[in-house]
């Protein structure tokens, strides 16, 4: 099946319900046994308890014996603050992006590192009429990209198998991209040349977390007959720049 970059809009029944169980016990002042969560969702008991049972081996409900009622649990505070962590970047990168955008006139990405590649989190247009389109949770190939490439050059790694060749530069040979990705690490900040698409350029930095991980990056994208080396050269910098300061600011 194509990716197309969106969300599928047919929907699982069983997350469907597991969805509207942890809703149920979120909105409850106290815990909840089945009998309740089954009034209060329209459930019936027996797919409850199962899917209470799988929640709760993942962390998301807890049981409590004494009772043999349930209430959220400790997995859902991970997960809240791993979503408040990555909402906080978002908020401290906007004006960033903003000023990126007007100062190149192209469109500005702000991407998070997932376990196999980065995924746009948030992103400002270029006010041009020709220019390169973002969309929130779009993937950016790890081997192909400006923005994979910060993500690789930061511990990032790549599948298995044979590299996916999209235009006649892409680098899909492993040794070389090795190279490429450590003078990456050293120069602190990375290109890709109509490697993507022909007539895509684009240049990315890293955002890293007090510890010296990698927390976000940020990437300016456009048109190869307007984003040219030079042009790609002082957007460079500027990004880093602005990198730096969402870095200290975290």
């Amino acid at each position: 099946m194509a990716r197309t970059g969106q969300p599928a809009t047919r929907h699982v029944a069983a997350v469907q319900r597991a969805i509207a169980i942890l809703e149920a016990l979120a909105a409850a002042k106290s815990e909840l046994g089945t009998n309740e969560i089954a009034r209060r969702t329209g459930i019936n008991e027996s797919s409850i308890s199962r899917i209470l049972a799988t929640l709760a081996s993942g962390g998301l409900v807890e049981h409590l014996p004494s009772t043999g009622r349930y209430r959220l649990g400790v997995g859902i505070m991970r997960l809240a603050t791993a979503a408040g962590e990555r909402l906080d970047i978002r908020t401290l990168a906007r004006p960033h992006l903003e000023e990126l955008a007007q100062r190149t006139r192209e469109t500005v990405t702000l991407s998070v590192p997932g376990t196999r590649e980065a995924m746009t989190l948030d992103f400002v247009q270029s006010p041009l009429s020709v220019r390169s389109v973002a969309e929130v949770g779009r993937a950016s190939a790890a081997h192909a990209t400006a923005v994979g490439k910060i993500f690789l050059a930061h511990g990032g790694s790549l599948p298995g198998g044979q590299l996916k060749r999209f235009t006649e530069r892409t680098i899909v040979d492993r040794d070389a991209l090795a190279v490429e990705v450590s003078r990456i690490a050293e120069r602190g900040w990375a290109q890709a040349v109509g490697e993507r698409e022909d007539d895509l350029n684009a240049v990315a930095a890293p955002v890293l977390d007090p510890a010296g991980r990698l927390a976000a990056i940020l990437g300016v994208q456009g048109p190869a007959v307007r984003f040219s080396p030079r042009a790609m050269r002082s957007a460079a910098e500027w990004l880093a720049e602005r990198a730096a300061l969402i870095s200290a600011a975290l």
